[in-house]
């Protein structure tokens, strides 16, 4: 099977391309950094050839450990013999920064033999604006074929493939544009005078991002500004998704009323109700958070946004140890800790890589979304103004997660000021990228992708959770009585951990099942009160939650213990890899525990103080 290679800079829309010609659904965002790892796809036009995408470099030196990812795979991928082609994407309007790049990739293929396609992407932009860029006389001088194309709007990909399959079929030598023994520096000023000499003309680009980032990126406006984003990113969490919430509880609850009934044996009816639909249906109803969560989170990265965020976030951020880059990852981590921790390889500092690491836990990822949900719908009143469109529920949801970033931050602080600095740290380089319209298609598809993923990785686990606590729940007695089954005689034995939060043996168990996936306490809880209410319909927990006589204390102490607790058993085995040291896997696991619950049993023991 024939292999291409798609090499490129950040943002210049090689997964956008990448996603274009496999019909994958790669994650596309205009930030460096966004793709961590090599893809692969079939090309849906042309049978049995693959396109594999590498992360994107600025060039063949590697700084980042993201860059590290490319350039190994990149020269891995020139001595095999099943690539035929190297795909090598510029972004037409920056087209000085992409050709230093693009030469680079030239004289590797020169010195393996490999063809070489450039494609000059965003034509349309150029188009747009009226610019002209002389990629014939670029072609000729680089002795490499320049295919126009348009990533977003698709123009240019039927000449791509045209070309792709006549020369899959005639195969062809490498190039010869004499660079095989040309070093980087000659390399970096060739790239000056080809930009210079065949490079679009004006600079109403420029001019048209400025206007922008006059706004964004000024001392007071551009604080206010990211402030109230960041607010209504954790508004719309709540507030925008409540009608899809409302709409999945309707509708597990007509099903379980259709389903139930119509089930016979009595066992068989029984599990149905309590373990599927109070247990994993439970669950379900707060997917639709995570789609609005996936869906804002890319339409900041899309935009060119988030870029400016970290920029804004470096000054503050360096005083604890941190840097702007680290505000991707830590943001990535409010979607989940796993593609966080890998996007922390574009952090060229070792340090405040391994800063990062630490303070990803403890970001407020979407598995803990449900349970915050489920708490702070117990306790928080529907209070909302403005037409709903900010309610209560809504701030709350922003203080806890503003509560879990500022642990982080403390964390991150705390251990880069009394740790050796053995690490020769890197300044702070940011690229700015352009503002673009984000496409609502990919997004819509990703936020899909995403929540799919989730009820799919997490449904596995709260399914095989449920089922047990199911048949230790009900029997031996069939369910008559939940404290004296099989589950309550382990609750009992776990029940004084858990005493000091005013938590009884019910919460103790869904709290020890979530050490598994944070999630799976929504599941536990349900199943278990399913069973205690016998036929009644278990969907809303909500209600069950409230008349079980959890206090608020005891609920805020769970918060505060779910905020700060390391219970993902995947996101310890990444980090473990990534940071290639499972001992400090082990550690944050270890002491963020043990945080987290002197600081829940503080919380609880406060507000008996204060009479909550």
């Amino acid at each position: 099977m024939s292999r291409i290679i798609l090499v490129g800079s950040p943002n210049s829309g090689k997964s956008l391309l990448f996603n274009r010609l496999t019909g994958l659904s790669q994650k596309v965002a205009n930030f460096p950094g966004i793709t961590v790892d090599v893809g692969s796809g079939k090309l849906q036009e042309i049978p049995d050839t693959t396109l594999v995408d590498f992360p994107g470099t600025y060039s063949l030196q590697p700084i980042s450990g993201e860059e590290e990812v490319a350039v190994e795979h990149f020269r891995r991928a020139l001595d095999d013999a099943d690539v035929t082609q190297v795909l090598c994407l510029i972004d037409a309007t920056r087209m000085e920064k992409s050709l230093y790049f693009t030469l680079q990739v030239i004289r590797e293929c020169e010195r393996h033999g490999k063809q070489v396609v450039v494609l000059a992407n965003m034509m349309d932009v150029l188009t747009r604006h009226k610019i002209e860029v002389d990629l014939a006389g670029l072609s000729h001088a680089i002795h490499a074929p320049i295919i126009p194309i348009s990533a977003r709007k698709g123009t240019g990909i039927d000449n791509l493939l045209k070309h792709l399959r006549h020369n899959i079929d005639n195969p062809k030598g490498g190039i010869d544009a004499g660079l095989a023994e040309t070093p980087d520096e000659l390399l970096r000023g060739n790239a000056h005078q080809l930009a210079t000499r065949f490079g679009p003309r004006g600079d109403i680009l420029i001019k048209s991002q400025a206007r922008l980032d006059s706004f964004f990126l000024h001392s007071t406006l551009g604080g206010f500004a990211f402030f109230g984003i960041m607010y209504l990113l954790f508004q719309s969490i709540f507030t925008w998704s409540a009608p899809a919430m409302d709409a999945v509880e309707t509708g597990l609850a007509a099903l379980s009323d259709v389903i139930v009934p119509a089930i016979s044996n009595q066992t068989a009816s029984d599990f149905t109700a309590d373990a599927l639909f109070s247990g994993i249906g439970a669950f379900l109803v707060f997917v639709p958070q995570i789609f609005v969560l996936t869906f804002i989170i890319g339409l900041l990265e899309d935009s060119g946004y988030m870029a400016r965020a970290a920029l804004i976030c470096h000054r503050p951020l360096k005083v604890f140890g941190l840097t702007g880059k680290s505000f991707i990852p830590m943001l990535s981590g409010v979607a989940c800790a796993i593609p966080a921790i890998y996007a922390a390889r574009s952090i060229d500092s070792p340090k405040k890589r391994l800063l990062t690491y630490m303070a990803i836990p403890l970001m407020p990822c979407s598995a803990r979304l449900p349970v915050y949900t489920l708490l702070i719908a117990a306790f928080i009143p529907q209070t909302t103004a403005l037409g709903g469109l900010v309610g209560l529920q809504g701030l709350a949801m922003f203080l806890i997660y503003f509560f879990g970033m500022a642990c982080a931050l403390l964390v991150t602080g705390l251990v880069s000021r009394n740790s050796p600095d053995q690490y020769n740290d890197l300044p702070f380089v940011l690229e700015m990228p352009p503002y673009r319209v984000p496409g609502l298609k990919p997004l819509l598809r990703n936020s899909w992708n995403r929540s799919k993923h989730f009820v799919t990785k997490a449904g596995k686990i709260i399914f095989a959770v449920t089922v047990v606590i199911w048949v230790l729940g009900y029997f031996p007695n069939h369910g008559a009585d939940l404290s004296a089954s099989w589950l309550g005689s382990i609750g009992h034995v776990v029940e004084p951990i858990f005493a000091p939060l005013g938590l009884d043996w019910r919460y103790g168990v869904a709290v020890l099942t979530s050490f598994l996936a944070r999630e799976v306490f929504v599941g536990t809880l349900g199943t278990m009160f399913g069973i205690e209410g016998a036929d009644e319909n278990m969907v809303p927990l909500v209600e069950q939650i409230q008349a079980s006589g959890l206090s608020v204390g005891s609920g805020l102490a769970l918060l505060v213990f779910f905020a700060i607790a390391l219970m993902c058993v995947s996101t310890m085995a990444i980090l473990g890899k990534e940071s290639r040291s499972n001992t400090l896997a082990l550690k944050m696991f270890a002491a963020y525990g043990i945080a987290a619950y002197i600081l829940a049993v503080g919380v609880y023991n406060l507000a008996l103080l204060f009479g909550i």
